[in-house]
Parts: C-alpha cells; sequence; structure tokens
C-alpha cells in the first residue's frame, strides 16, 4: 500500500502557512530531511514522522491513512493499520480502532533481531506501558538499560527519554499502551 507521506506533509504544512524552516524548529527534524520527506526521496524514520506529525497538530496515523473508515468494535486480524519500517525490520501494528474519540493506542511492535527501534532517544507527553510476547528486548530509558523477556513488562513516564533495541538474534513482539494516541 502507497501512503504518499511526503505529499501529506507538504499538503499539510502548506495548509498551516508554515515554512520548512519552521516546521523543522518546531519538530527538531533538519529541513533536510524534511525537503527529502516532501520529495519522496526517504521513507523517515518513525520518531521524526511522528514528530513532524506533532509539530503539524496532527497524529501520525494521518500520514498513513488509506481512507478506509474504521469505527468498528472488532478490527479483524486483516483490518489493523501497519506502518512497516526500515524495509521490514521494525513492524508496527494498531490494534485499537482507528476513531478520533480513543484515548489511548494499543500497539504490536514487532522488531527483528539485531534491530534498534528507533536511532534516536522520544521524549513526548503521556504514558507508555509494554509487554513482552517473545524474545528480548532491551528499553534504554532514561540512560539505563532495562532487559525484558517474554512475560516481563515495564511502564514508564514518556517525558522521560527512551528508545527500543533488540540485541538479540531473534525477533521480538511486543504489546504497547500509549497515550497520548501515537497513530
Amino acid at each position: 500500500m502507497q501512503f504518499n507521506i511526503g505529499n501529506k506533509v507538504k499538503s499539510l504544512r502548506k495548509q498551516k502557512k508554515m515554512s520548512i524552516l519552521q516546521l523543522s524548529e518546531k519538530s527538531s527534524v533538519s529541513t533536510g530531511l524534511i525537503s527529502q520527506i516532501e520529495r519522496e526521496l526517504v521513507v523517515p524514520s518513525v520518531v521524526s514522522i511522528w514528530r513532524i506529525a506533532q509539530a503539524l497538530d496532527t497524529n501520525i496515523s494521518y500520514f498513513f491513512d488509506d481512507d478506509k473508515k474504521n469505527d468498528r468494535v472488532i478490527i479483524r486480524k486483516d483490518d489493523h493499520k501497519k506502518i512497516i519500517m526500515n524495509k521490514g525490520n521494525g513492524i508496527y501494528q494498531l490494534l485499537s480502532p482507528d476513531t478520533n474519540d480513543r484515548l489511548l493506542d494499543l500497539v504490536k511492535i514487532t522488531l527483528k533481531g539485531g534491530q534498534i527501534y528507533e536511532k534516536e532517544y522520544l521524549t513526548h507527553e503521556g504514558e507508555e506501558c509494554g509487554f513482552v510476547l517473545s524474545g528480548t528486548l532491551t528499553v534504554q530509558l532514561n540512560d539505563e538499560n532495562y532487559v525484558l523477556h517474554e512475560g516481563d513488562s515495564i511502564y514508564f513516564n514518556s517525558n522521560l527519554p527512551h528508545k527500543y533495541v533488540n540485541f538479540e538474534k531473534e525477533d521480538c513482539v511486543s504489546i504497547w499502551a500509549m497515550t497520548p494516541l501515537f497513530f
């Protein structure tokens, strides 16, 4: 499925009457990267697109909207919204309904063995709670490493710098509840 993220970033930026420089300053994403995203030359990281979404007063799902309205209570396994990043090494699947009235996101994250969820730390308002279904996940939180194995969970305030790393050879699958909305 083609999402045309760059076109959506450019269109929304222009609707908000923002220059690339203003968006860069508000999002902490470089002007060069924003320009490359808008021209569809690169696929942005989840952190970059999340920062751009926040700066444009929207959530990340705006850029991945497939024009299907999903106001159902049940979301069937093939109908979950998915973001595949880094050549398939990170798969983010929205498990909660894609509606405007939800208060949190429930996300399944599959991180391929030996892969970093994001290269840079992320901080934002809200809370996160994660549960490891399989594999081993290292949560780098506020300069400390927390190693989670199958069945382990973690909770933290999202304003602490954090990122997720899979140092192991096997894939890691985890479920995350996040506020405010990520998707």
